[in-house]
């Protein structure tokens, strides 16, 4: 596996294909490298996903892997730093972490989150604040949130 001082995007089990097409959509506006979907995660072609990456989808690299946890170790003997973003007890408010490239940031499932076996193989979790009563953001939008703070640094 080739790897740059880059910034990837791993999609942990993401259901809905909607979610995905807005995932490239955002990882296309940011600059990312390269989308890994793994699990459950769609993958192009398909028309829900095109409906919302607005052609993003072809201009995202993007390569489909059937367990993230896999992947992650190999990202990780490749020198990555792997960042969750979740909300857990050892999590760290997104805007106190600074990013060290090449860095893969996990995004997850939109009901179960980042699978615990893959947290457990995070190098820092991250999380956004929550001020009002949901515990959590629609996994798209958290990732924007959280993708603009990163690629701020790149």
């Amino acid at each position: 596996m080739k790897i740059n001082k880059g910034f990837y995007v791993v999609c942990d089990n993401i259901r809905s294909l909607e979610n995905v097409g807005s995932i490239f959509r955002t990882a296309d506006a940011i600059g990312v490298d390269k989308l890994f979907l793994c699990g459950i995660s769609g993958t192009p072609p398909n028309h829900k996903i095109e409906k919302t990456a607005l052609g993003a989808e072809k201009t995202v690299p993007f390569e489909y892997v059937k367990q993230a946890g896999r992947l992650i170790d190999k990202l990780k003997k490749s020198g990555v730093h792997i960042i969750a973003l979740e909300q857990s007890k050892n999590s760290v408010c997104y805007n106190e972490f600074k990013p060290e490239f090449p860095l893969a940031l996990i995004i997850g499932n939109e009901v179960n989150g980042v699978s615990k076996s893959v947290l457990k193989k995070s190098n820092k979790i991250i999380k956004l604040p929550m001020k009002g009563k949901k515990e959590s953001l629609n996994v798209s939008v958290a990732f924007g949130v959280a993708g603009y703070y990163i690629s701020s640094y790149k």
